[in-house]
């Protein structure tokens, strides 16, 4: 043997002879028995028992290594039906950078593999392990004892070698397809130049996402996970912590056959796990239900944003401005300010945890405790057997004409005009959210 190490030799054969051993295992339990025709059955088995030869079997194997490609970043979970480039790219080759992505996978990675489904089975036989290496990683390191294995004649092995090596190979030019992703991202200054711009078409981080599956999986159904879920329940210890992913999507690759798409996502049976990305809700640190007051704009009124704009109008009418356009520009953009400031209060009151508003300490109207806490009032409108009213909007308006007037009355002669000028606003800026569907009730 050379230079060959024949103890590592004969245990690198016994890896390869086991696994065709349990996949002619496989195969012959599926053999039937025919009453009639014994003699089909011991034809079957005959022929199982050639094909799992292991030269016959390697033989084979090598020649359908060129049908699938070994990869970790996949084109076709972009779209079932893009054809181009696929990348084999380990961890250990990709610039680390703070954020996660698959560099962070380290050399215990799921490698993935795409092409003709019928040929999965080598991909299987090269993902056996011997010393922590797989048996794929050791064709691409070219090693010789794993070419001895193989084969008793070298130029046999170095043939079947270099061809279970050439899964991490590209195949073909690097080419993307028209049903491929594509985005221009800007290197340079000049955004009509041409050449400030590459163009990029991201690829599917396979074996990143079949990482986040196995996590995922185990956090939410492993013995352990849900061993460590029931101490919760009863309030006792566990060593484990509880993982919680709320909110989270199932994307399903591939219909009913996942194993068009790539051999890890029908491990997966096409469930590909989307955690959720959601904006924040904000809110303020000392944001709390207005309770033991009649009236929001009491809170209301003492927004800075609130104060300086009625101190700002206040004054600009007391100069009794003559009546013309500019002067009702000044005076609509003040008023526009302190309706958005009033919207903005009330979403950030809607945010809190519903049916504050019904308990014994909230005295607001209860127009206020729909507009604010409306969840909260329809559970008790529910208990009640209540309908709820339809105007609360109008009411709501009206509100907050009668609450302008009075902040500039007096010494200002505030009366009807203004009451429907200020409610009319209001109305407006409500009807066009609820078109735009930000306003929510």
């Amino acid at each position: 043997m050379g230079n060959n190490k024949p103890l590592r030799v004969t245990a690198l054969r016994a890896v390869i002879t086991d696994f065709l051993a349990a996949r002619y295992k496989d195969k012959l339990e599926a053999v039937k028995e025919d009453a009639n025709d014994s003699n089909a059955a011991n034809l079957q088995r005959e022929k199982l028992r050639q094909q799992f030869d292991p030269a016959t079997w390697l033989e084979d194997a090598a020649r359908r290594a060129a049908q699938i490609q070994a990869v970790t970043h996949s084109l076709k979970p972009v779209h079932p039906d893009a054809k181009g480039t696929n990348l084999y790219s380990p961890p250990s080759t990709l610039a680390g950078i703070e954020l996660v992505g698959s560099h962070c996978l380290g050399d215990a990675f799921a490698g993935d593999v795409v092409g003709n489904a019928a040929a999965l089975d080598v991909y299987k036989f090269l993902k056996q392990m011997h010393e922590g290496h797989s048996l794929l990683a050791l064709s691409v390191a070219g090693d010789a004892d794993l070419a001895a294995a193989l084969s008793d004649d070298p130029a046999q092995a170095q043939v079947w070698l270099q061809a279970f090596a050439t899964l991490t190979e590209p195949r073909g030019r690097v080419t993307s397809h028209t049903l491929a992703k594509q985005l221009y991202w800007q290197t340079g200054d000049d955004v009509q130049a041409d050449d400030s711009y590459h163009l990029l078409s991201p690829l599917y981080a396979s074996s990143l996402a079949h990482r986040v599956y196995e996590t995922l999986q185990d956090d939410r159904f492993s013995e352990a996970a849900k061993a460590a879920r029931d101490a919760r329940k009863a309030n006792t210890f566990s060593e484990r912590p509880v993982h919680e992913y709320p909110h989270m999507a199932v994307q399903q690759l591939g219909g009913t056959k996942p194993q068009n798409i790539s051999q890890l996502n029908s491990e997966r049976r096409g469930n590909n796990c989307l955690l959720a990305s959601l904006p924040p809700v904000w809110r303020s640190t000392d944001l709390k239900p207005l309770l033991n007051t009649d009236s929001m704009f009491h809170r209301y009124s003492r927004r800075p944003e609130v104060r300086q704009a009625v101190k700002d109008l206040l004054a600009f009418l007391k100069t009794d401005p003559t009546r013309n356009v500019a002067t009702r520009s000044k005076r609509a953009a003040w008023v526009n300010l302190l309706i958005d400031e009033f919207l903005q209060f009330t979403s950030e009151l809607r945010s809190l945890e519903p049916g504050w508003s019904q308990t014994p300490q909230c005295k607001l109207t209860e127009s206020e405790c729909r507009w604010l806490d409306d969840d909260g009032v329809k559970a008790t409108d529910t208990e009640l057997d209540r309908a709820p009213p339809t105007d609360i909007p109008e009411r709501i308006c009206a509100a907050f004409a009668n609450w302008l007037n009075a902040q500039l009355r007096p010494p200002l002669p505030m009366g009807d005009p203004e009451f429907l000028a200020w409610r009319n606003a209001m109305m407006e800026e409500i009807k066009a959210q609820e078109r735009e569907g930000t306003h929510a009730e």
